[in-house]
Protein backbone atom coordinates (compact mmCIF):
# COMPACT_ATOMS: atom_id res chain seq x y z
CA UNK A 1 0.00 0.00 0.00
CA UNK A 2 1.09 3.45 -0.86
CA UNK A 3 0.42 6.64 0.95
CA UNK A 4 0.85 10.12 -0.46
CA UNK A 5 0.66 13.18 1.62
CA UNK A 6 0.56 16.76 0.20
CA UNK A 7 2.27 18.73 2.94
CA UNK A 8 3.18 22.44 3.99
CA UNK A 9 5.67 22.52 6.95
CA UNK A 10 5.03 22.54 10.44
CA UNK A 11 1.04 21.13 10.37
CA UNK A 12 2.08 18.74 7.16
CA UNK A 13 5.28 17.64 9.35
CA UNK A 14 3.38 17.11 12.43
CA UNK A 15 0.41 14.98 10.38
CA UNK A 16 2.55 13.09 8.47
CA UNK A 17 4.49 12.03 11.75
CA UNK A 18 1.67 10.86 12.79
CA UNK A 19 0.78 8.73 9.32
CA UNK A 20 4.00 7.23 9.83
CA UNK A 21 3.28 6.08 13.60
CA UNK A 22 -0.04 4.40 12.20
CA UNK A 23 0.89 2.55 9.56
CA UNK A 24 4.21 1.06 11.56
CA UNK A 25 1.21 0.41 14.21
CA UNK A 26 -0.86 -1.49 11.83
CA UNK A 27 0.48 -1.06 8.06
CA UNK A 28 4.10 -1.71 8.51
CA UNK A 29 4.62 -3.23 4.81
CA UNK A 30 2.94 0.21 3.59
CA UNK A 31 5.05 2.81 1.62
CA UNK A 32 4.97 6.82 2.56
CA UNK A 33 5.77 9.18 0.51
CA UNK A 34 5.53 13.01 0.79
CA UNK A 35 5.20 15.65 -1.98
CA UNK A 36 6.50 18.92 -0.45
CA UNK A 37 5.77 22.97 -0.74
CA UNK A 38 8.79 24.61 -2.15
CA UNK A 39 7.22 27.95 -3.06
CA UNK A 40 8.52 29.10 0.61
CA UNK A 41 12.29 28.32 -0.43
CA UNK A 42 14.85 31.31 -1.64
CA UNK A 43 18.41 31.94 -1.54
CA UNK A 44 19.74 33.40 1.50
CA UNK A 45 23.86 34.33 1.91
CA UNK A 46 24.26 32.48 -1.01
CA UNK A 47 22.87 28.88 0.16
CA UNK A 48 19.30 27.41 -1.02
CA UNK A 49 17.34 27.27 1.58
CA UNK A 50 14.43 24.57 1.87
CA UNK A 51 12.13 25.53 5.03
CA UNK A 52 9.49 23.14 4.04
CA UNK A 53 11.61 20.17 3.05
CA UNK A 54 13.67 20.83 6.26
CA UNK A 55 10.85 20.70 8.56
CA UNK A 56 9.35 17.59 7.58
CA UNK A 57 12.50 16.07 7.65
CA UNK A 58 13.94 17.32 11.04
CA UNK A 59 10.42 16.17 12.37
CA UNK A 60 10.62 12.48 11.03
CA UNK A 61 13.99 12.41 11.91
CA UNK A 62 13.34 13.40 15.81
CA UNK A 63 15.62 16.38 14.94
CA UNK A 64 13.20 19.38 15.36
CA UNK A 65 12.69 21.78 18.22
CA UNK A 66 9.50 21.23 19.31
CA UNK A 67 9.45 24.12 21.43
CA UNK A 68 10.14 27.16 18.80
CA UNK A 69 8.23 24.91 16.49
CA UNK A 70 10.78 25.29 13.71
CA UNK A 71 14.61 24.58 13.19
CA UNK A 72 16.75 21.74 15.33
CA UNK A 73 16.88 20.82 18.91
CA UNK A 74 20.16 21.82 20.50
CA UNK A 75 20.59 24.54 18.16
CA UNK A 76 23.78 27.74 18.78
CA UNK A 77 23.25 30.71 16.44
CA UNK A 78 27.05 31.46 16.30
CA UNK A 79 27.05 31.70 12.38
CA UNK A 80 24.29 33.43 12.14
CA UNK A 81 25.55 36.32 14.70
CA UNK A 82 28.86 36.67 12.68
CA UNK A 83 26.61 36.57 8.90
CA UNK A 84 24.70 39.88 10.67
CA UNK A 85 27.88 41.67 11.79
CA UNK A 86 29.22 41.28 7.95
CA UNK A 87 25.76 42.68 7.16
CA UNK A 88 24.80 39.22 5.53
CA UNK A 89 22.03 37.75 4.93
CA UNK A 90 18.34 38.62 6.64
CA UNK A 91 18.90 39.28 10.81
CA UNK A 92 15.36 38.74 11.38
CA UNK A 93 16.03 35.30 9.65
CA UNK A 94 18.14 33.22 12.46
CA UNK A 95 19.46 29.54 10.67
CA UNK A 96 21.18 27.94 13.49
CA UNK A 97 24.35 26.56 12.89
CA UNK A 98 23.24 22.74 12.95
CA UNK A 99 20.42 23.99 10.39
CA UNK A 100 23.28 26.13 8.05
CA UNK A 101 25.07 22.52 7.98
CA UNK A 102 21.94 21.18 5.83
CA UNK A 103 21.88 24.14 3.75
CA UNK A 104 25.34 24.59 2.85
CA UNK A 105 25.05 20.53 2.16
CA UNK A 106 22.47 21.48 0.07
CA UNK A 107 23.72 24.43 -1.62
CA UNK A 108 27.20 22.26 -2.82
CA UNK A 109 25.17 19.31 -4.16
CA UNK A 110 23.34 21.82 -6.16
CA UNK A 111 26.50 23.73 -7.29
CA UNK A 112 27.75 20.21 -8.72
CA UNK A 113 24.58 19.61 -10.86
CA UNK A 114 22.18 17.35 -8.62
CA UNK A 115 18.52 18.50 -8.85
CA UNK A 116 16.57 19.86 -5.91
CA UNK A 117 15.29 16.00 -5.67
CA UNK A 118 18.69 13.82 -5.97
CA UNK A 119 20.06 16.50 -3.09
CA UNK A 120 17.05 15.80 -0.86
CA UNK A 121 17.09 12.18 -1.33
CA UNK A 122 20.39 12.36 -0.83
CA UNK A 123 20.38 14.93 2.98
CA UNK A 124 17.07 12.74 3.96
CA UNK A 125 19.42 9.25 3.72
CA UNK A 126 21.39 10.21 6.88
CA UNK A 127 18.21 10.62 8.56
CA UNK A 128 15.92 7.72 9.73
CA UNK A 129 12.38 9.67 8.47
CA UNK A 130 10.30 6.46 7.23
CA UNK A 131 9.28 8.18 4.34
CA UNK A 132 9.86 9.50 0.67
CA UNK A 133 10.28 13.54 0.73
CA UNK A 134 9.68 14.23 -2.90
CA UNK A 135 10.10 18.06 -3.72
CA UNK A 136 6.72 19.11 -5.96
CA UNK A 137 9.01 20.84 -8.58
CA UNK A 138 13.01 20.87 -8.98
CA UNK A 139 12.19 24.39 -10.68
CA UNK A 140 13.07 27.23 -8.52
CA UNK A 141 9.56 28.64 -7.55
CA UNK A 142 8.84 31.36 -5.06
CA UNK A 143 5.92 32.95 -3.03
CA UNK A 144 5.84 36.58 -2.87
CA UNK A 145 3.42 38.74 -1.46
CA UNK A 146 1.65 42.09 -2.76
CA UNK A 147 1.43 44.69 -0.47
CA UNK A 148 1.03 47.98 -0.42
CA UNK A 149 3.68 50.00 -2.74
CA UNK A 150 5.67 47.08 -3.85
CA UNK A 151 6.25 43.30 -2.81
CA UNK A 152 8.34 41.07 -0.50
CA UNK A 153 9.54 37.42 -0.32
CA UNK A 154 6.77 35.56 1.76
CA UNK A 155 9.62 34.40 4.53
CA UNK A 156 9.81 38.03 5.19
CA UNK A 157 6.11 38.91 5.29
CA UNK A 158 5.49 35.66 7.53
CA UNK A 159 8.53 35.93 9.75
CA UNK A 160 9.24 39.51 10.02
CA UNK A 161 6.24 40.81 10.04
CA UNK A 162 4.06 38.20 10.85
CA UNK A 163 1.22 38.71 8.07
CA UNK A 164 0.04 41.80 9.99
CA UNK A 165 0.82 43.80 7.02
CA UNK A 166 -2.24 43.59 4.91
CA UNK A 167 -1.31 41.31 1.97
CA UNK A 168 -2.95 42.09 -1.88
CA UNK A 169 -2.04 38.99 -3.41
CA UNK A 170 0.24 35.91 -3.70
CA UNK A 171 2.73 35.51 -6.52
CA UNK A 172 4.51 32.32 -7.23
CA UNK A 173 7.36 33.43 -8.94
CA UNK A 174 8.42 30.93 -11.88
CA UNK A 175 5.63 29.27 -11.97
CA UNK A 176 4.98 29.37 -15.48
CA UNK A 177 7.61 27.60 -16.60
CA UNK A 178 7.65 24.62 -13.81
CA UNK A 179 7.86 21.23 -14.34
CA UNK A 180 6.72 19.03 -11.61
CA UNK A 181 8.98 16.10 -10.37
CA UNK A 182 8.42 12.67 -12.00
CA UNK A 183 8.22 11.32 -8.67
CA UNK A 184 5.51 13.28 -8.03
CA UNK A 185 3.68 12.27 -10.72
CA UNK A 186 4.32 9.01 -9.46
CA UNK A 187 3.43 9.54 -6.18
CA UNK A 188 0.29 10.69 -7.13
CA UNK A 189 -0.86 7.84 -9.68
CA UNK A 190 0.37 5.03 -7.38
CA UNK A 191 -0.99 5.73 -4.86
CA UNK A 192 -3.65 4.22 -2.78
CA UNK A 193 -4.88 6.65 -0.28
CA UNK A 194 -3.88 10.95 -0.97
CA UNK A 195 -3.91 12.92 2.03
CA UNK A 196 -4.07 16.31 2.30
CA UNK A 197 -2.04 17.86 5.49
CA UNK A 198 -3.83 20.29 7.29
CA UNK A 199 -1.42 22.77 5.60
CA UNK A 200 -1.82 26.27 4.77
CA UNK A 201 -4.35 26.01 2.19
CA UNK A 202 -3.10 29.38 -0.20
CA UNK A 203 0.68 29.27 -0.38
CA UNK A 204 1.75 25.28 0.84
CA UNK A 205 -1.28 23.37 -0.49
CA UNK A 206 -2.50 26.04 -3.30
CA UNK A 207 1.14 25.97 -4.13
CA UNK A 208 1.76 22.58 -5.08
CA UNK A 209 -1.65 22.91 -6.11
CA UNK A 210 -0.31 25.34 -8.81
CA UNK A 211 2.79 23.74 -10.37
CA UNK A 212 1.41 22.80 -14.20
CA UNK A 213 0.11 19.06 -14.36
CA UNK A 214 -0.57 18.36 -10.30
CA UNK A 215 -4.13 19.07 -10.61
CA UNK A 216 -4.73 17.68 -13.42
CA UNK A 217 -2.57 14.43 -12.05
CA UNK A 218 -4.91 14.51 -8.83
CA UNK A 219 -8.17 14.58 -10.64
CA UNK A 220 -7.22 11.74 -12.55
CA UNK A 221 -5.82 9.79 -9.89
CA UNK A 222 -7.57 6.18 -8.38
CA UNK A 223 -6.80 6.86 -5.22
CA UNK A 224 -9.48 9.15 -3.11
CA UNK A 225 -8.50 12.32 -2.26
CA UNK A 226 -8.93 12.85 1.78
CA UNK A 227 -8.43 16.77 3.23
CA UNK A 228 -7.38 17.32 7.24
CA UNK A 229 -9.18 20.54 7.88
CA UNK A 230 -6.26 23.32 9.14
CA UNK A 231 -9.32 25.41 10.98
CA UNK A 232 -10.73 24.11 14.05
CA UNK A 233 -13.47 26.18 15.57
CA UNK A 234 -13.15 28.98 13.42
CA UNK A 235 -9.12 29.86 14.08
CA UNK A 236 -5.73 28.68 12.33
CA UNK A 237 -4.42 25.34 14.24
CA UNK A 238 -0.97 26.98 13.97
CA UNK A 239 0.52 30.18 12.20
CA UNK A 240 -0.93 32.93 10.44
CA UNK A 241 -3.37 31.14 7.29
CA UNK A 242 -5.64 33.19 8.25
CA UNK A 243 -4.67 36.19 6.91
CA UNK A 244 -3.52 34.26 3.56
CA UNK A 245 -7.56 33.01 3.25
CA UNK A 246 -8.62 36.65 3.70
CA UNK A 247 -6.62 37.90 1.24
CA UNK A 248 -8.28 35.05 -1.46
CA UNK A 249 -11.78 36.26 0.24
CA UNK A 250 -12.03 32.71 1.95
CA UNK A 251 -13.18 33.11 5.40
CA UNK A 252 -11.68 31.04 8.22
CA UNK A 253 -14.03 27.75 8.50
CA UNK A 254 -13.80 24.48 7.93
CA UNK A 255 -16.79 24.83 5.83
CA UNK A 256 -15.30 27.49 3.90
CA UNK A 257 -11.71 25.97 2.92
CA UNK A 258 -13.58 22.73 1.81
CA UNK A 259 -15.49 24.79 -0.40
CA UNK A 260 -12.04 26.10 -1.46
CA UNK A 261 -11.02 23.37 -2.40
CA UNK A 262 -14.04 21.77 -3.98
CA UNK A 263 -14.93 18.42 -4.61
CA UNK A 264 -13.57 15.70 -7.03
CA UNK A 265 -16.01 15.04 -8.89
CA UNK A 266 -16.14 18.53 -10.24
CA UNK A 267 -12.95 19.55 -10.74
CA UNK A 268 -12.05 20.59 -7.16
CA UNK A 269 -9.42 17.88 -5.06
CA UNK A 270 -11.47 16.77 -2.51
CA UNK A 271 -13.44 12.88 -2.21
CA UNK A 272 -13.28 13.60 1.58
CA UNK A 273 -12.86 16.34 4.32
CA UNK A 274 -11.95 15.95 7.79
CA UNK A 275 -13.43 18.47 10.68
CA UNK A 276 -12.88 18.85 13.69
CA UNK A 277 -15.72 17.13 16.01
CA UNK A 278 -16.79 20.42 17.28
CA UNK A 279 -17.26 22.35 13.77
CA UNK A 280 -19.96 21.82 11.02
CA UNK A 281 -19.60 21.37 7.24
CA UNK A 282 -21.61 20.43 4.19
CA UNK A 283 -20.11 20.67 0.44
CA UNK A 284 -22.09 18.53 -2.03
CA UNK A 285 -20.07 16.28 -3.20
CA UNK A 286 -17.45 15.52 -0.28
CA UNK A 287 -18.01 13.38 2.04
CA UNK A 288 -17.67 14.83 5.56
CA UNK A 289 -16.19 13.31 8.70
CA UNK A 290 -16.21 15.05 11.98
CA UNK A 291 -13.38 13.43 14.69
CA UNK A 292 -11.04 14.93 17.04
CA UNK A 293 -8.44 16.84 14.80
CA UNK A 294 -6.11 18.22 17.78
CA UNK A 295 -2.90 15.95 17.60
CA UNK A 296 -1.66 16.84 21.27
CA UNK A 297 0.71 13.77 21.33
CA UNK A 298 1.92 10.48 19.15
CA UNK A 299 -1.20 9.10 19.28
CA UNK A 300 -3.74 11.01 18.60
CA UNK A 301 -1.87 12.22 16.38
CA UNK A 302 -1.73 8.23 14.67
CA UNK A 303 -5.42 8.57 15.22
CA UNK A 304 -5.99 11.41 13.35
CA UNK A 305 -3.89 9.60 10.28
CA UNK A 306 -6.40 6.13 10.95
CA UNK A 307 -9.66 8.46 10.70
CA UNK A 308 -8.01 10.02 7.56
CA UNK A 309 -7.33 6.26 6.08
CA UNK A 310 -10.87 5.26 7.21
CA UNK A 311 -12.16 7.62 5.49
CA UNK A 312 -10.02 6.41 2.05
CA UNK A 313 -11.99 2.97 3.26
CA UNK A 314 -8.96 1.58 4.66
Amino acid sequence: MIITILSGGVGGARFARGVREHLRREHPDAELRIIVNTGDDMWLAGLRITPDLDSVMYTLAGANDEVRGWGRIGESERVSSELNAYGVGWPWFTLGDLDLGTHIARTSMLRDGLTLSEATARIQSRWDVGATLIPVTDSEVETHVVVEGGSMHFQEWWTRHRATIPALDFEQRGFENAVATNAAFDAIAQADVILVAPSNPVVSIGTILGIPGIQTALGAAAAPVVGVSPIINGAVVRGMADACLTTIGVETTAQAVAEHYGPRNNAGLLDAWLIDSGDEAAVAGIDIHRVPLWMSDLDTSAQLAKDALRAAGI
